[in-house]
């Protein structure tokens, strides 16, 4: 739905408000779920180099055990940056007062899901 001529002015007046207020546009940006998830990427992939370097060393000074603890790490970094990548790729749905049900984009559905899909969309006479 269009918003009305009032409603543009009153949203662009808005809009100006928050971006000349420092404090709360560093609020804003803090809360936001994007961020969060690049910080976790980023982190993970410090991690993942970190955990490189060290099974590296592990491997030069010939301790095969500070070069299995390198590998742990950059397996559960990575682990912490596709958990973070898949929750960004499908957020939360909250409902105020209700429940809902929502087909996940860009998630692949089992095979028992697209039987219980088709078994739902099916004619009503086939019973």
């Amino acid at each position: 739905m269009p918003l009305s001529e009032h409603e543009q002015r009153l949203f662009e007046q808005i809009e100006r408000s928050l971006a000349e207020d420092p404090k709360f546009a560093s609020a804003v940006r803090a809360s936001d779920p994007r961020f969060r998830v690049r910080r976790r990427l980023l982190v993970a992939a410090g991690l993942i180099i970190a955990g490189l370097a060290v099974v590296v060393y592990g491997a030069v000074i010939k301790t095969p055990l500070l070069a299995v603890a390198g590998f742990v790490v950059m397996l559960a970094a990575a682990a912490y940056a596709l958990q973070s990548h898949r929750r960004a790729q499908s957020p939360d749905l909250h409902v105020v007062g209700g429940t809902t049900s929502r087909r996940p984009r860009g998630r692949r559905l089992s095979m028992i899901d697209r039987l219980e899909e088709r078994w739902r969309q099916r004619p009503e006479g086939h019973r």
